[in-house]
């Protein structure tokens, strides 16, 4: 909301950590939190990838994953970085030797799972690789391949487990004079995820990248990854999110802004505040909303809107936000423009005229953010 005061018991203070450089994005320290996805294309067919990168770009993603699995992939890693407009993070789970290609082909980042990579010797080289092309790394320690010794000495996945892991391998690339990383303690049970997370956040400063892994589909998945990671994000922990969704990548850049958006952390596009409609509502909200979120979608200037079908609730919302519409009787409503009542409006010429004020009030927020900066 731009013309509401910033309230106190609002804000969140973020854990202090470390930042590091993924190419162009800044991670940790006082960066925003970036959103991160993933492909799910193949990477050796390079139209499907950049393509679904750049419709993950247009969405918000700061930052894209792409999984190299073999020499193949990572030769077409070149080209895909090249045209990529976000920085790319090269995904390494068996192979050593890959990721010391990704790094010649242009990564970003390289994602190394600490279970899966290899002895201290392969680390290592990789680190190498790294210092040599300007990578980043992200220890990715997973609660579903953890190293064997740690099974045997715990009994199962749990969240000393991960975090020794983890700090297993922070020592390794400290010990090779390698500061540019962070870490991630994921797990597809959101309580061991959380409690994972708490620990590690009070082990170390490096910037922490946060994942419900294996969340789920789209609605189910958004749940689960609201509930935990939302729940760490108030608490100040995380640097970096992915929303990880048996769904389109685009799916997952809207659900990580939108958890964002709830705390306050990031704001970027059009917020809809909505009711979930009654009997008593003047127009039928489900429909408009729908056909709102859609024609605003293009929006990336951080406002608010409120539609609400009938006025049990609407004027107090609409108080709060940038352009209301409150639904009356008659087959008209009342329009509010920063929290006032402005004019009245057909329900038959809503939608149109809403997007209208909307597109009116982005370029003017603009316009004054362009002014300001000279």
């Amino acid at each position: 909301m731009t013309h509401n005061p910033v309230r106190p018991w609002r804000n969140i203070q973020r854990r202090t950590s470390r930042q590091i450089r993924v190419g162009k994005v800044l991670v940790g320290g006082d960066a925003p939190i970036s959103v991160q996805t993933m492909t799910n294309t193949l990477t050796t067919d390079v139209a499907a990838t950049i393509e679904q990168i750049q419709r993950c770009a247009v969405a918000g993603a700061d930052i894209v994953r792409v999984s190299t699995p073999d020499v193949e992939s990572t030769r077409a890693l070149k080209e895909i970085v090249a045209e990529s407009p976000v920085p790319i993070v090269a995904d390494i789970h068996f192979h050593y030797k890959r990721a010391i290609e990704a790094a010649e082909a242009g990564a970003a980042c390289l994602r190394i799972n600490p279970g899966n990579i290899g002895d201290a010797k392969r680390v290592a080289e990789v680190v190498r690789a790294a210092k040599d092309h300007g990578c980043s790394i992200r220890i990715g320690v997973n609660a579903g391949s953890l190293e064997k010794h740690l099974l045997e000495k715990y009994g199962e996945p749990c969240p000393e487990a991960m975090v020794e892991s983890g700090l297993d391998h922070i020592k390794l690339l400290q010990d090779n004079d390698f500061h540019e990383f962070k870490i991630s303690v994921k797990a597809s049970d959101v309580f061991l995820a959380a409690a994972a997370y708490q620990q590690l956040a009070d082990a170390t400063d490096a910037p922490i990248h946060l994942g419900i892994t294996e969340a789920g589909g789209l609605v189910s998945g958004t749940v689960k990854s609201a509930i935990g990671l939302g729940n760490l994000l108030w608490m100040g922990i995380g640097d970096t999110i992915r929303v990880s969704l048996s769904a389109d990548p685009v799916e997952e850049v809207k659900v990580g802004f939108e958890i964002l958006k709830s705390l306050g952390l990031r704001h970027r596009g059009v917020t809809i505040i909505s009711c979930p409609s009654c009997a008593r509502q003047g127009f039928d909200v489900i429909k408009t909303v729908s056909a709102l979120e859609e024609r605003l979608a293009h929006i990336t200037t951080s406002m608010s809107l409120s539609i609400i079908g009938c006025v049990v609730n609407g004027p107090g919302e609409a108080l709060m936000t940038d352009i209301g519409f409150t639904g009356g009787g008659a087959g008209k409503g009342m329009v509010y423009l920063a929290g006032k009542q402005d004019h009245t409006l057909s329900n038959d010429r809503m939608i149109d005229h809403i997007v209208g004020l909307v597109e009116q009030k982005a370029a003017e927020i603009e316009a004054a953010e362009k002014l300001a900066a000279e």
